[in-house]
């Protein structure tokens, strides 16, 4: 069904109003006021480290993804979180259970974001499988060792929701995301230190 010129297609109407989705010249519109590309630029304005998350997958395959949307989520018990493209090859390596390292990397590993964020089932050289441990990247400002505990659907994505079993650190400084692009992070001189987990605590952010 089209609508005016041809200009817009309609795709699917739901119940109430401002429901109807509608595809513009190929792209999705969203209840009709704004784009995928408007929504996606949008998200893209909140700035974001850059992790890369590695498993395994039930088929002996060792399997990295760059990740963005990485958040942390409780101290007690220790849980984090991030999501992962339904789509994705990667997917059957973070079943319910399954062990998995995030990796938040440091200025200087551009080039590992960039690999891993590519889609090819050959990101590891041979023989970087050691038995059924997901891969360790070396140099990553801080791996965070966990094992999913449970998958949420999200649209397009899984929330993938996992417990932390190990920390590890390391120098330097980390990797940005901000407006598709890269960069590095510097704190505002004069400005103290904030401890956010002891705001929760006494001012109940």
């Amino acid at each position: 069904m089209t609508q005016g010129a041809g200009r817009y297609e309609k795709i699917r109407e739901a119940r109430g109003p401002h429901r109807v989705q509608r595809r513009e010249r190929g792209r999705h519109a969203l209840s009709g006021s704004f784009t995928q590309r408007d929504l996606r630029d949008a998200f893209g304005l909140f700035a974001t480290g850059v992790t890369v998350v590695t498993g395994v997958r039930p088929d002996s395959i060792a399997v990295g993804v760059t990740v963005n949307s990485f958040a942390s989520v409780s101290l007690e018990p220790p849980l984090l979180l991030w999501c992962l493209a339904r789509d994705s090859s990667a997917r059957s390596a973070f079943a319910a259970g399954a062990p998995f390292a995030v990796h938040v990397l440091s200025h200087h590993q551009l080039d590992l974001a960039r690999h891993f964020a590519r889609r090819s089932e050959e990101k590891f050289a041979p023989g970087a499988l050691d038995g059924s441990r997901p891969p360790k990247l070396p140099e990553a400002l801080c791996r965070f060792d966990g094992r999913v505990q449970m998958l949420h659907p999200g649209g397009d994505h899984l929330i993938i929701l996992g417990e932390v079993l190990d920390i590890e650190r390391g120098p330097g400084t980390p990797l940005a995301f901000h407006a598709s692009r890269f960069g590095s992070f510097s704190a505002d001189p004069g400005i103290p230190q904030m401890d956010v987990w002891a705001g929760l605590d006494e001012h109940g952010y």
